[in-house]
């Protein structure tokens, strides 16, 4: 049995690919958080009604030339990145990253990680018993 095809754990396997994906994408703020003119990014919210349909994220091909092929095809990440159009605070050389900001998206990623995980292991733990295994 594939459990990652499974609506419940597809939802939580996608839902921890998209927390990965944004501890990566603040930790690339605070690394940046020195760099002149540099805009802090985040992920857009996870769409859970989009993603149970399985809509990939969709992105047109550039074309150089008249006979190049137009088309689409999917991206590369499925969960994009926007940066912040009003940041909190800029410094003087430009850059927008705020530390303290950074450090609390973090601490709140980590928080729905731990929920995603106890969810998961949880629901092993269910049907371990339907199973008849016990704990």
């Amino acid at each position: 049995m594939d459990l990652g095809k499974t609506t419940l754990f597809g939802m939580l396997k996608g839902r921890m690919g998209w927390l990965a994906r944004r501890q990566e994408v603040l930790a690339q703020n605070i690394a940046n958080a020195d760099t002149p003119m540099y805009k802090p990014n985040d992920l857009k919210p996870l769409d859970f009604k989009q993603y149970l349909q399985g809509k990939p994220n969709r992105m047109p091909l550039t074309t150089t030339s008249p006979k190049h092929f137009t088309g689409t095809r999917d991206a590369m990440s499925p969960f994009a990145a926007q940066q912040s159009v009003a940041p909190y605070e800029t410094a003087p050389d430009g850059n927008a990253v705020v530390l303290e900001e950074q450090m609390a998206k973090i601490g709140e990623t980590q928080l729905q990680h731990n929920l995603s995980t106890e969810l998961y292991r949880k629901h092993i733990g269910m049907i371990k018993i339907a199973l008849g295994k016990g704990r």
